[in-house]
């Protein structure tokens, strides 16, 4: 019996092999709901150019299908030139990791209402973005209050205006420590650190670094952290 279950488990590595799928694969399909022609790119920031991963032609049928090695999981785009001459809705982000993501959209709302799945890190990133949309949103109406040329403001208005805005931005700040705090297991949290908040007090970098899991801490984003906070200790 244990040597039926051997050669088993040999013939299945084997399969896999042969299909070139790892632990480290991921692969990213699914459909652009009325995209007759066009041209859809994988993408990602290595270092801090943006690099082509894959790329395919589409013509009549809006399904895709990619496959890629990753190094750790990572912020991807789906980039699409829909030959339009219109840049808007064009890409698509998402929170890239090993195994199978699932991207549906429609063409004329690429962008604005894609749905994902399949990453349990870009759940996070969906969770945390939500909220700081709110937090972003009040900023904006302060904005818009203080600049209001119909209805001048006062300067203790204005003050008091500025006041708010300066609350409303530490709350954020506050918002995304304790969420990658909260979510050390994830690596959402280093991206959050060195993406969101890279200015932000040193002891609060370094309370989200500490509290990383051994495998985040290791992943691209928990490197960059690491280094972060070495070249604000110089």
């Amino acid at each position: 019996m244990k040597k039926v279950l051997y050669l088993a488990a040999v013939l299945i590595f084997i399969i896999s092999c042969g299909d070139g799928i790892t632990e480290k694969t991921m692969t990213v399909s699914g459909n652009i709901k009325g995209l007759k022609k066009g041209t859809l790119y994988l993408q990602h920031i290595p270092d801090s150019t943006l690099v082509v991963v894959d790329s395919i032609q589409i013509n009549g049928d809006g399904s895709f299908h990619f496959q890629t090695e990753l190094e750790s999981p990572e912020i991807f785009y789906l980039y699409l030139n829909k030959k339009d001459n219109n840049d808007i809705n064009d890409r698509i982000t998402f929170f890239a990791e090993p195994g199978n993501i699932t991207v549906n959209t429609a063409w004329n709302t690429f962008d604005t209402n894609a749905e994902i799945s399949g990453s349990k890190s870009h759940e996070k990133l969906k969770e945390y973005r939500k909220q700081m949309s709110n937090i972003n949103k009040r900023n904006l109406e302060f904005l818009q209050q203080s600049v209001n040329v119909e209805t001048p403001l006062d300067s203790i208005q204005f003050d008091s205006l500025q006041r708010l805005s300066d609350k409303n931005t530490k709350r954020g700040y506050l918002y995304a420590i304790n969420f990658a705090i909260n979510n050390k297991d994830s690596y959402i949290a280093p991206y959050i650190a060195v993406s969101e908040i890279a200015n932000a007090n040193i002891k609060y970098l370094d309370s989200i670094n500490s509290s990383l899991s051994p495998e985040v801490a290791d992943s691209k984003y928990g490197r960059k952290l690491k280094q972060h906070l070495e070249n604000l200790k110089k």
